[in-house]
């Protein structure tokens, strides 16, 4: 199961919000980073997050469905086929070309509705948005629609978490641009709404980037960009913890093999545990003989090749540990999911989001 600790959430938000003293938008996309979307989004709302943002329409669906009424922004482009769902969920999407915002406003129009839309603007992640010489084109575009409002203006930071002097520097360009994008838009007489930009890395550590609100993502789920030191830059805590149970125990003799391809060798008799969880959970094969679990107050190594549904442990030829007892994975007492990212160089967005819906979660307040 995966402990979801929405006192951390909670904590988390208020340490943000004392940091920056800004309006919250927070990423919800992914079932909330595997954390569960609706419960995740009504725990923040209630302690005072404005906005919530998805990456599909069905995502905002799910929210509505479950009483939300918080604005939602959409942060993907979606399909032509999908824009009357995405207006009828009273979605906030981003625009950042002409053609899309067309295809917006008419959809906008058969369902005789004002729908909110925010710019987009491309400083420098190269993914979505527009360039930043057409942003007041655009943003007059959208402005003088009969359907259409200019709810916000936004850019993505692409280093921003990245305490190297070169990414530095260039979050700070992307900053510079996309402040003076805005800016034509304001000269163009245009109000461009809600200015938002800075993801975790640009809240950790770019405070000229805050401007209105701002989207941390990771950081709200407890975990914080390093900084010069290697450290932690904000002192958040981690909301999952992964648990499981020892559901068998057997002596294995010096010489022998475990699991699928025989990667791993006793050296000398030992215990080993068997684990309820595997690659089918979300737990990375490539984490085979090469993590550490929590079993009892001792951290033990796992043995043999992760397989779909299980995994083992080597609990050693000394070991106290009994049949059921529990065990934890990452998060809690045991090393967290940053950690195990590290291991895998991966980042934890992955760890958390891979942790799939198989996995009961349990709300711990």
């Amino acid at each position: 199961m995966a402990n979801i600790h929405l006192d951390h959430l909670r904590e988390n938000i208020a340490l943000v919000r004392k940091k920056t003293g800004k309006a919250i938008c927070l990423p919800v996309k992914a079932d909330a980073y595997g954390h569960g979307a609706l419960t995740i989004a009504k725990t923040s709302l209630a302690a005072g997050v404005e906005y919530l943002a998805v990456a599909a329409v069905e995502e905002g669906e799910e929210l509505r469905q479950g009483g939300i009424t918080a604005p939602i922004m959409l942060l993907s482009v979606v399909l032509p086929e999908e824009i009357d769902a995405l207006i009828a969920m009273e979605l906030e999407p981003l625009a950042g070309d002409d053609e899309y915002i067309t295809a917006l406003e008419g959809g906008a129009a058969r369902a005789g509705k004002t729908l909110s839309v925010h710019l987009k603007i491309d400083t420098g992640m190269g993914r979505l948005g527009c360039p930043p010489g057409e942003a007041a084109a655009l943003a007059s575009r959208i402005a003088e629609s009969k359907n259409l409002k200019l709810a916000g203006t936004a850019t993505h930071f692409a280093v921003s978490d990245s305490a190297k002097p070169e990414d530095q520097a260039f979050t700070s360009h992307q900053w510079e641009t996309f402040h003076l994008a805005v800016k034509s838009i304001r000269d163009a007489g245009i109000d461009p709404g809600l200015i938002h930009a800075a993801n975790t890395g640009a809240v950790t550590f770019h405070n000229d980037a805050w401007f209105d609100m701002i989207r941390p993502g990771i950081l709200l789920y407890g975990y914080a960009p390093e900084n010069k030191e290697g450290k932690p830059a904000l002192a958040v805590k981690p909301l999952m913890e992964l648990k499981s149970a020892l559901v068998f125990i057997k002596t294995i003799k010096k010489g022998q093999s475990l699991s699928y391809g025989r990667t791993w060798t006793a050296a000398e008799d030992t215990l080993i545990g068997t684990i309820p969880l595997g690659y089918g959970d979300g737990l990375s094969r490539l984490l085979s003989n090469n993590w550490q679990v929590l079993a009892g107050k001792e951290l033990r190594p796992l043995a043999g090749r992760i397989c779909m549904d299980q995994c083992m442990v080597d609990l050693g030829k000394n070991s106290t540990a009994r049949r059921w007892d529990p065990v934890t994975i990452f998060g809690g007492p045991a090393p967290h999911a940053g950690i195990m990212a590290a291991r895998l160089n991966t980042i934890p967005y992955e760890i958390t989001c891979n942790i799939n819906k198989r996995v009961p979660r349990v709300y711990i307040d």
